[in-house]
């Protein structure tokens, strides 16, 4: 396919032709993606933040095709297509709970990917255009494929570790190697090293150099380091932050494409990753270089080992005709919502069970914790699917001081987020991680499948022997229907 471009069209940047008509189009879908993370930033305006997205980069898409020499261009639209099928099939019967393992596995392709271009412009560079006059690949195209290779390979390795974690195939607890900390700083000095030494090299000349070789394998070896050693309370921050990863590998082996979408969307994608991992850690109170070095929720795991002595305490049990009739008697009611509730998918039986406390004149509202669930936002998606209006939706530092005022407090499916041993317990792998005040409320109702679970950390709950809470022990969804008749 001829290349679209006039000699009065052209302008050199770089040492690269650009047609302005083709930066226009790049600076468009710039512009798109741009509104399209403006429109994510709230549940209402997320459906037209999509269709900003899609429009962006199917404008990125298609000026990318027109404007550059393709092998074949009938093989590029069937890889297209087919991968639009595999991602149309995979959305379509992912369940919401799945929805974290699906977004680590979604970011190791992106990583691997990176890895993959950044390896062919090695062993083609001509075909990239970082060929200097005598031959050899160039020293800035050498250092954006190192540094594009190795984060591409961290993004890959991390990824698949937090998907296993999160999938249970790998255990949630922390995965403590010794003396990590020291390793992990070794690895990546080592990896700066070697992209220094590879930018510097004599030997760099299309597929050679083997320092290009060591970089990646031990970028894949230092993402599985930084990875294994984290909790499982903790893994929504892990999952954001591999999710800026991603941009950041995008954005770099956009410099070695000289594709200008690819550099603005990387970085776009990479900066509101950081961004919300540091909202986030912020509000689990973590710190923020800690994520980065991997280290981080992952010292004290003593009181992982605490729950067996959980159905040996004295709890009592309720029922459904019991939280229907004090929830209908109340005037507050606050509902916590968690990852049970997504495994049992119970958020309409919920929403239908909210409608009724408010015909009975029950004002309520839901807390959402910043990590509930195992992905950021998994509770607000949950509930904007329920149709639950989104002014009954409270964050936790809007909402944590009036459970004190609260007649009931209804826990459905969470655990750590309304742990009080992260206020008390110094030893526990959540402690220093902002909880709701739950035992503040007149009344407490905790579902859950049973005494013998400890949420996703691993840590026996106190509020579930506290006198003013019933322990509604069954599906929560199941519990809710229950409920919900009850009301009737």
């Amino acid at each position: 396919m001829p290349v679209i471009e006039t000699v009065q069209e052209i302008e050199i940047v770089e040492g690269h032709a650009v047609n302005p008509w083709v930066a226009l189009a790049y600076l468009v879908a710039g512009v798109c993606f741009i509104l399209a993370l403006r429109g994510l930033s709230h549940p209402t305006t997320s459906r037209k933040g999509n269709r900003y997205g899609m429009i962006g980069m199917g404008i990125a898409v298609v000026t990318t095709l027109v404007t550059h020499e393709i092998a074949s261009l009938p093989e590029i639209a069937g890889a297209i297509a087919l991968g639009g099928v595999i991602g149309f099939v995979i959305a379509r019967r992912i369940a919401m709970t799945a929805m974290p393992q699906l977004v680590a596995a979604f970011h190791s392709l992106v990583g691997l990917a990176a890895v993959l271009v950044g390896l062919a412009a090695w062993l083609n560079p001509g075909a990239f255009e970082i060929l200097d006059a005598t031959g050899q690949i160039m020293v800035a195209s050498r250092i954006e494929m190192g540094l594009g290779i190795a984060i591409g390979a961290i993004t890959f390795s991390g990824s698949i570790i937090a998907f296993l974690k999160l999938n249970g195939n790998m255990s949630g607890s922390p995965i403590l190697l010794p003396g990590r900390h020291l390793l992990n700083l070794a690895v990546l000095v080592a990896i700066l090293g070697l992209v220094g030494a590879y930018a510097m090299s004599g030997a760099g000349g299309p597929g050679e150099g083997l320092l290009i070789v060591w970089i990646t394998l031990l970028a894949f070896v230092i993402g599985f380091l930084l990875i294994i050693p984290i909790g499982g309370a903790d893994m929504p921050v892990v999952v954001s932050m591999l999710n800026s990863y991603s941009g950041w590998a995008a954005a770099a082996m956009g410099f070695t494409l000289h594709n200008t979408a690819m550099i603005i969307t990387g970085a776009l994608v990479g900066s509101s990753g950081a961004i919300l991992s540091y909202i986030m850690c912020k509000a689990m109170n973590r710190s923020f270089v800690s994520v980065i070095a991997g280290g981080f929720g992952a010292d004290a795991a003593g009181s992982a080992g605490n729950g067996g002595t959980g159905e040996q305490r004295p709890w009592k049990r309720g029922s459904a005709e019991d939280a229907a009739f004090l929830m209908k008697e109340a005037e507050n009611v606050i509902i916590i919502p968690g990852y049970g509730m997504a495994v049992a998918q119970a958020q309409h039986a919920l929403r239908e069970m909210t409608d009724m406390l408010k015909e009975h004149g029950v004002s309520v509202k839901f807390a959402i914790h910043p990590v509930a669930g195992r992905m950021p936002g998994h509770m607000n998606v949950l509930l904007a699917e329920a149709n639950v209006p989104y002014d009954d939706v409270f964050e936790l530092e809007d909402i944590n001081s009036e459970f004190a005022q609260a007649d009931v407090a209804f826990i459905i499916g969470a655990n750590d987020v309304v742990n009080p041993a992260a206020r008390t317990d110094k030893s526990s792998p959540i402690y220093g991680m902002p909880v709701f005040d739950v035992e503040k409320a007149k009344t407490i109702f905790f579902i859950k499948r049973s005494m013998g679970g400890q949420g996703y950390a691993g840590v026996d709950n106190d509020v579930f022997y506290m006198d003013q809470t019933m322990m509604l022990l069954a599906d929560a969804k199941k519990m809710v229907e229950e409920i919900v008749k009850a009301l009737d």
